[in-house]
């Protein structure tokens, strides 16, 4: 194969990973709230959710192994238990968000019918394909994305050009960080250090035998598929922030999206994008299920039972998450994400550093720094914010959520100025 084809497949291959459905009704939103400052709200949302997932490839690359190896240089036991962490957000919330998201935008509009019957439904065909494997899904799947893409950028290009209103003023104190923070709920640095290996595999290296030649190819395929989500995110941010004046105040994720689809494409391209999305939403739930099942699988001697129940208990709790409406998972979501993203992220960076930065010593500092100074985080979309106010004025960044991030910064400097 010629190598720049191969370099283009492997590239659309990662794009196809992380561009799930969900991701869809985050960007438009986001533009709606920042208006002027759109650009800003962009800058910060291409870390979390471009930047950070396409580093987890590269980490991917270079370790060739699963996400068990992220974690190993902490200890096995960590490494064991983060893996398991992973999994159980991964089945507890994005999964059951592609059901919710199906019946807002697929289903409610057209029958009135319950969320709890469309879940039901859903995960009854999510658990029937996971476990005998059809070849329907990756065809699907391989269709659906272009598809997908192409009438995205015809909205994002109908609504520069169709636009009459101006850029209103931003509804964000802090434009960047509430971009970059909104990108955690893409769960695209999840998706790459779960997923990623699978992609890792499945390319072809025929045509490189040297281990630099392989990581070199997955760079620039990286490159490519970032390239991909920048133009897509960004023009999503964009389209929200030209129409946000035809918005609701209190207007939902999915009805900007829907709006801004019906305003630009009319009822039929709206329509037919709600079906695709449907069919993109399912092809990422059985994705994960599948993926859920595998790992346990594999800790249990590759028992089939093992993986069947695994299975079964994914799609119940999909059932039953599934059946709240979107806003209620992604707020349900937010403080489990502020726990582990953190950790997802210094791990991600950890694996891309050269070896001589990154030893044993520096993985155990910096992810239990970043643990500890990540609680405050956590918490406080727990209990009450004003009762973290005295120990969260003593952490630089705190008041952002970001407070593990200079913490875990200082360490990894330090330690390494220790061990020279």
């Amino acid at each position: 194969m010629n190598k720049t084809k191969e370099i283009w497949i492997a590239g659309f291959a990662l794009f196809s990973l992380f561009f799930g459905a969900g991701n869809l009704i985050l960007p438009p939103n986001l533009g709606v709230k920042a208006g002027v400052d759109w650009w800003v709200v962009v800058l910060g949302f291409i870390l979390t959710a471009i930047a950070i997932p396409i580093l987890a490839i590269f980490a991917h690359a270079r370790l060739q192994g699963t996400l068990y190896d992220f974690g190993k240089k902490v200890s096995p036991a960590f490494s064991t238990l983060f893996c398991f962490l992973i999994y159980i957000i991964a089945v507890a919330i994005p999964s059951p968000r592609t059901a919710a998201v199906t019946h807002e935008m697929a289903i409610q509009p057209f029958f009135d019918t319950p969320a709890i019957l469309t879940s039901i439904v859903y995960f009854v065909l999510v658990f029937l394909f996971a476990i005998n494997r059809s070849k329907i899904i990756s065809l699907i799947g391989k269709f659906l994305t272009p598809i997908i893409v192409l009438i995205l950028l015809v909205i994002i290009g109908i609504s520069f050009f169709t636009s009459t209103g101006g850029l209103g003023t931003s509804t964000f104190k802090n434009p960047f960080i509430d971009g970059l923070l909104e990108g955690y709920q893409t769960f695209d640095a999840i998706a790459g250090v779960v997923v990623g290996a699978v992609i890792i595999i499945s390319l072809d290296y025929s045509n490189h035998t040297t281990f630099n030649e392989k990581r070199k190819l997955i760079r620039k395929a990286g490159y490519i598929a970032g390239t991909g989500l920048l133009l897509i995110y960004g023009g999503l941010i964009l389209s929200g922030a030209l129409f946000a004046a035809t918005f609701a105040e209190t207007a939902s994720r999915i009805e900007v999206l829907s709006g801004l689809s019906t305003q630009t494409l009319g009822n039929f391209g709206t329509t037919f994008l709600s079906i695709l999305v449907a069919l993109a939403c399912f092809t990422t739930a059985v994705g994960i299920v599948t993926g859920t099942a595998d790992y346990i699988k594999g800790i249990c001697n590759n028992s089939k039972t093992a993986y069947i129940i695994t299975a079964a208990v994914c799609a119940i709790i999909g059932i039953i998450v599934g059946s709240y409406d979107v806003g209620f998972i992604i707020d349900v979501a937010v403080p489990a994400l502020m726990f582990v993203y953190p950790i997802t992220i210094m791990l991600i960076l950890l694996n891309v550093v050269p070896d001589k930065y990154a030893s044993k010593l520096v993985f155990r500092g910096v992810i239990l720094v970043t643990f500890i100074f990540s609680i405050t985080d956590f918490l406080g979309f727990i209990i009450p914010r004003e009762n973290l106010t005295g120990i969260k004025s003593f952490i630089p960044l705190a008041e952002h959520s970001l407070g593990w991030v200079l913490p875990a910064l200082l360490v990894f400097v330090g330690v390494n100025l220790k061990r020279k």
